[in-house]
């Protein structure tokens, strides 16, 4: 029965690590909830435990943790485009071309939000002239800075979140 008993406690644990790790590529690529994906390992690494060593107040502090990445993701989306006072067009194109990126891959999840917003705001600019496309490609930018940044936010709460979680796994 021992055998048996390490055995679910080395799945288990690959299983944490195979979470955490989806997770933080989650932090990338929209098609994964990154966030919720890596407090989902963890709070597995923590049951596996018995949530002897890492305990509730230490998952109180990664839900919240967890909960702040999600509002990061949120905030930093629209900051980019609303930085330049950009259209709601604009917004909605990013999204969608960050949507449609997915089906595009690797290029169409790093091009997707610039082109959308570009896109969203030429239309909503309407005639084509010249400072309408120059102001059209500040916006797609502008997008994609924030949706880097935003992306690199969530990449550090994530490590933070995975550093706090294996100091009281170890240190307990």
């Amino acid at each position: 029965m021992p055998t048996l008993h390490i055995l679910g406690l080395i799945v288990g644990w690959i299983a944490v690590v195979a979470l955490v790790a989806g997770g933080i590529a989650g932090n990338v690529l929209p098609i994964l909830p990154g966030a919720p994906l890596v407090f989902g390992g963890l709070l597995l690494g923590a049951a596996l435990d018995g949530f002897t060593r890492v305990g509730w107040w230490t998952m109180g502090i990664l839900g919240a943790l967890m909960v702040l990445s999600i509002v990061l993701d949120m905030v930093a989306s629209a900051w980019g485009v609303q930085r330049l006072r950009a259209s709601s067009w604009a917004v909605w194109g990013s999204v969608l071309g960050g949507l449609l990126g997915i089906v595009l891959g690797l290029w169409g999840v790093l091009l997707g939000p610039f082109v959308g917003a570009a896109l969203g705001e030429f239309l909503y600019l309407g005639k084509s002239r010249q400072w309408q496309v120059w102001r059209s490609a500040q916006v797609g930018i502008a997008a994609w800075v924030g949706l880097a940044v935003g992306a690199a936010l969530k990449i550090a709460v994530a490590v933070v979140m995975v550093a706090l979680f294996c100091a009281d796994l170890w240190l307990y």
